[in-house]
């Protein structure tokens, strides 16, 4: 658990079972908005080998970098260190005493998208939308001079 003074900005770890894509995807995100202002990291119990190529090829359109998410093991170190954890899916993550962690249950495709591209399209954009209100929460929480939210809810979508 964080306390104040632990890092001179807040940590936020978004998870998910093999972080292949979804939160590589959405760290990436955030991390473009919210610059050297937020400590960003991704993290799965079970790792993929390797990122979603076609994850990252979707959000090159748009001129978000994946470059530097790489899928990385679920450590009790790094829960533990965020301020802020973000589940995404069904993933099962252990709740700490002091991190506020929220789950982010993706929405579901409409059946007229044709293809795989179209669909991690939209899964950009649902994550673009959560990643900017995060970060709205995240600001305003700086504004009021007080840490981010902490605490032991699960806040379910």
């Amino acid at each position: 658990m964080n306390t104040p003074g632990d890092f001179p900005r807040p940590h936020v770890l978004f998870v998910c079972n093999t972080n292949g894509g979804k939160p590589q995807m959405a760290a990436a995100l955030f991390r473009q908005g919210a610059g050297e202002a937020v400590h960003v990291q991704s993290a799965g119990p079970v790792p993929a080998h390797h990122g979603n190529g076609l994850a990252a090829e979707v959000m090159a359109a748009n001129r978000v970098d994946m470059q530097f998410e790489l899928p990385s093991e679920l450590a009790g170190e790094r829960l533990s260190a965020a301020d802020r954890v973000i589940i995404m899916g069904q993933t099962r993550v252990q709740e700490l005493e002091g991190v506020t962690m929220e789950c982010w249950v993706p929405r579901k495709a409409p059946t007229s998208l044709a293809n795989d591209r179209e669909r991690m399209e939209f899964m950009r954009s649902d994550l673009e939308a959560r990643v900017a209100q995060l970060d709205r929460d995240i600001v305003q929480a700086k504004a009021r001079d007080t840490p981010p939210v902490v605490g032991t809810n699960v806040a379910r979508e």
